[in-house]
């Protein structure tokens, strides 16, 4: 079980990696006035999403339910059911992310830099809330 948390925890460190540098790279895109610039951003933000974060989202959650199913009092444990729900939040963010990204290339983005710098701070919300559920176990 140890192999299975340690790998668990390393997918979620690239997963987070990613959500944390791919709305960044949309705040220089969305600023980006010249057409190599963008189509160079296009090319980034593809092999973020596809190479690095769908990979490790798919991973780390894999594993995370891996390590429940292996955890028979999973039931009991409060913090885990409210950590499950920043799990599907940030599932949902890193879905719109690709939303985003296909929004990017097709050259219909509709937001400003500043709004992906407010955007690139919800996953740091989220990476809190779980690292204190799982450390502190409040309930």
């Amino acid at each position: 079980m140890l192999w299975i948390k340690a790998f668990h925890i390393i997918f979620v460190v690239t997963w987070f990696a990613g959500l944390f540098y791919l709305p960044r790279l949309f705040v220089y895109h969305a600023q980006c006035q010249d057409k190599p610039g963008r189509e160079r951003f296009k090319v980034m933000e593809r092999k973020l999403y596809r190479g690095i974060m769908h990979p490790s989202a798919i991973l780390a959650v894999g594993l995370g339910v891996w390590l429940i199913y292996l955890t028979p009092a999973w039931m009991e444990a409060g913090w885990l059911h409210v950590k499950l729900s920043l799990v599907l939040l940030l599932i949902a963010y890193h879905l719109y992310c690709g939303w985003l990204l296909i929004a990017f290339r097709e050259e219909r983005n509709r937001h400003s830099h500043v709004y992906y710098r407010w955007f690139n701070e919800f996953p740091v919300l989220i990476l809190i809330g779980a690292v204190i559920l799982v450390v502190v176990k409040p309930f």
